[in-house]
């Protein structure tokens, strides 16, 4: 089962990312200029957002089974409609359903919480976002490939086929989970507000991730321009390499699980927020020599990849300890609130790629993940007299 909802939740996700590698072809084709193309990513991401926001809370409400089938099966029609779009806006308009769609990944991730044991929680969330953050690695190399012996197109309507499958596979194979929660849907969200304000460990979980997961979201907008441009000048199949070495990333994930059940949170996420800060470090220090300046940028993707990777499951196995009744909405609230970070920086990325070049951008980058280990410092400050 832990294997299903891993390999579910890296499909379903893959589907915000396809996008990524392939700004440069969709903006051509649907007539978004070089300063509005980063809007691609950015609107799957607001819609993403919106859906953590408003479906996702739903997982403590409704029969999570059905409840992720539904999402899968709008999700399939809107990839659809991106495969065929021709102009700018109903791509656009279809962007933001797929990302509405996709929440459908995080109402599996508490799935998998509900399923284990305490002792062991830190470690199966750790398995199952493995298999998303895989999902997100593969998405954008996948992308590159298919898009550069077929073509763009034929990559959302492929993912279209794919959704449709997992919907009907996921029906049959998932058991039914119907939460004890009974309440209206206005006082399901009013209650969100109260959630955020009342718990601590979420903002601060939720302000780490944002500034890492932004950054993150930075590099993979503008790296593919810039491997794309004059100074790398690789094909759409020499950026699908690069993305899938960065896949060494996901690692992580299973690691930091261990380390959460172990009771090592707060210095493995010093040690993620600085992985995050070194991925965009090393481009910068990077020679004229184009070979040598490739290969780094290669070790910071994987860094960074690994940074992102590690802090999520810190965060997730954090607020799962909260209680297994609002489980859904913490996730909810935790995704959208670094998801808007995602798509912030995506959106400074590509304006500050545009305008100011790329170094200019790989500084934006760097300067998000810094912001949050300030605050992490102090959290280790209040923390102190605690140990002491």
């Amino acid at each position: 089962m832990v294997l299903l909802l891993a390999a579910a939740a890296g499909l379903i996700v893959a589907n915000l990312y396809y996008a990524q590698t392939l700004v440069g072809p969709i903006a051509a084709a649907t007539g978004l200029s070089a300063d509005a193309a980063g809007l691609i990513v950015t609107l799957t991401q607001v819609g993403y957002t919106l859906g953590l926001l408003f479906i996702v809370p739903l997982g403590d409400l409704l029969e999570n089974r059905r409840l992720v089938v539904t999402a899968l099966a709008a999700t399939a029609v809107a990839l659809a409609v991106a495969a065929f779009a021709t102009s700018a806006a109903v791509f656009l308009a279809a962007a933001l359903a797929i990302g509405l769609g996709s929440v459908a990944a995080q109402i599996l991730v508490p799935f998998a919480a509900h399923l284990s044991h305490e002792s062991k929680r830190g470690h199966t969330v750790g398995k199952v976002v493995s298999g998303l953050l895989l999902g997100i690695m593969l998405a954008r190399p996948v992308a590159s490939l298919v898009a550069d012996h077929a073509s763009w197109h034929v990559v959302f309507a492929g993912a279209a086929v794919l959704i449709a499958l997992l919907a009907v596979v996921l029906r049959v194979k998932l058991p039914q989970r119907v939460p004890h929660e009974r309440t209206s849907y206005a006082k399901l969200i009013g209650s969100l507000w109260t959630l955020f304000r009342t718990t601590p460990v979420l903002r601060r979980r939720a302000a780490y991730h944002a500034g890492l997961f932004g950054s993150f979201s930075l590099f993979w907008t503008v790296v593919p321009l810039a491997l794309a441009g004059p100074s790398f000048g690789l094909s759409q199949t020499g950026i699908a390499i690069f993305a899938l070495v960065g896949m060494a990333g996901a690692v992580a994930s299973p690691v930091a699980g261990k380390l959460a059940d172990a009771g090592h949170s707060l210095a493995a996420t010093a040690a993620a927020l600085g992985l995050g800060i070194v991925g965009f470090a090393l481009p910068l220090l990077a020679p004229d020599s184009h070979h040598v300046a490739l290969a780094i940028l290669v070790v910071a993707s994987i860094v960074l990849d690994m940074g992102v990777a590690a802090n999520l499951v810190l965060g997730q196995r954090a607020i799962f300890t909260l209680g297994a009744e609002v489980r859904s909405r913490l996730n909810g609230l935790y995704f959208a609130v670094f998801f808007a970070g995602g798509a912030a920086g995506s959106a400074l990325g590509g304006w500050m790629y545009a305008r100011h070049g790329w170094h200019a951008a790989l500084l934006a980058g760097m300067a998000m993940p810094a912001a949050a280990l300030l605050y992490w410092m102090s959290e280790a400050l209040e923390r102190a007299p605690q140990r002491a």
